[in-house]
């Protein structure tokens, strides 16, 4: 466990994309640096054809204690509105990338740590792994991790958790649905590999159909949502892959995708 000059590394493992917090010592604060490098990591990640699923992941005991609260001292509202602009930014690019984002989470996620664990599209957490937004308890309330947060586990459990900055563990997390799975420590990469390269085995034009489904129609009323999604199922139907797939169903034999 050792920081480097690099906050944040990025690998890739083809069909696996994996963006690593490298900030260990400091509990890989999320400052304006470390939130830019995630973004265009994302960014760059999206714009590769071998990636199908990105991971986000994190060097050290802690998944990440939040914003760097260095940055948020003595500025002025001009910058302390460019911080959260570009936390912002970041939680958007979770969304706007085309491949599914899961956040491996082996440990404390707090404040702006634990909105991006809910921003992301899955989440798998060991054990050990603890959450909360505690700004209220130092004058900051956790108004942009409240965004992602409240569509992750709901109205009152979100506001219990804003209200008090208590600590939830990773159970309650994923029976709030904050997280999918919880799992040993030793087994967390593991679990997060095994997910995300099941989910990987599935054609990248269809995942990317999805995605961007999902996050159209979740806040829609259901008329405009079933209409949205007819539509969108219809187009889905027309891909070369969808064709395929129903091919190789009816066929009896495994699917070739050609991602498109």
């Amino acid at each position: 466990m050792q920081d480097t000059p690099v906050p944040v590394v990025v690998e890739v493992e083809a069909p696996l994309g994996i963006i690593t917090l490298n900030a260990a010592r400091r509990r890989n604060p999320l400052s304006a640096a470390t939130m830019t490098a995630v973004t265009e990591a994302l960014r760059a990640l999206g714009e590769n054809e071998g990636v199908r699923v990105v991971i986000v992941r994190a060097d050290g005991p802690a998944f990440s204690a939040g914003h760097d609260l260095a940055e948020l001292r003595d500025r002025t509202q001009e910058d302390e509105r460019a911080v959260f602009d570009t936390c912002v930014e970041l939680m958007t690019a979770v969304h706007d990338l085309d491949r599914p984002v899961i956040a491996e989470v082996a440990g404390a996620a707090f404040a702006a740590g634990c909105q991006l664990v809910a921003a992301c599209d899955l989440a798998v957490a060991s054990t050990e792994a603890t959450f909360s937004t505690p700004g209220v308890r130092i004058g900051l309330f956790c108004s942009t991790p409240m965004v992602a947060l409240t569509r992750a586990v709901g109205r009152k459990r979100a506001m219990k958790m804003l209200l008090t900055g208590d600590r939830i563990d990773a159970i309650t997390a994923a029976e709030w649905g904050l997280v999918n799975d919880v799992v040993a420590p030793d087994e967390l990469a593991g679990a997060v590999r095994e997910l995300a390269l099941r989910i990987a085995g599935s054609s990248r034009s269809t995942l990317s159909i999805g995605k961007r489904a999902f996050y159209a129609q979740v806040d829609a009323t259901e008329p405009d949502a079933y209409s949205m999604m007819a539509a969108t199922m219809a187009d889905n139907a027309m891909t070369c892959d969808a064709q395929e797939g129903i091919a190789a169903f009816l066929e009896k034999r495994r699917p070739v995708w050609s991602d498109r």
